[in-house]
């Protein structure tokens, strides 16, 4: 999972489109307004929430003819928690406070 999330962040719309679900919360934000609010054709952010999604970064919900997607925040956290097992090696020490905010 770890590659693939890393992959599909890697590209800057679909950071940015993340950080904005993230920041979005749970309920999440429909499609068409992502790529309003990023300047992105919506076919072309319909690419891009579906690598999100192949990832396992975002999810969707439909309501009706309407798609929402939001932030997984649980992969989110167990990506971050692989990332700092592997750094500090469990010596909260080096990881400093993101030890304390993900258990390391």
């Amino acid at each position: 999972m770890a590659v693939s999330a890393l992959a599909a962040i890697a590209h800057e719309t679909r950071l940015d489109a993340f950080r904005l679900l993230m920041q979005a919360g749970p309920e999440g934000v429909p499609a068409g307004e992502i790529a309003e609010h990023l300047g992105v054709l919506q076919n072309t952010m319909s690419t891009h929430l579906a690598i999100l999604a192949n990832a396992g970064l975002i999810r969707r919900m439909r309501a009706g003819r309407l798609i929402r997607y939001a932030a997984d925040y649980d992969a989110m956290r167990a990506l971050l928690e692989y990332l700092l097992h592997d750094c500090c090696q469990g010596n909260r020490a080096i990881c400093g406070p993101l030890a304390d905010a993900i258990a390391c």
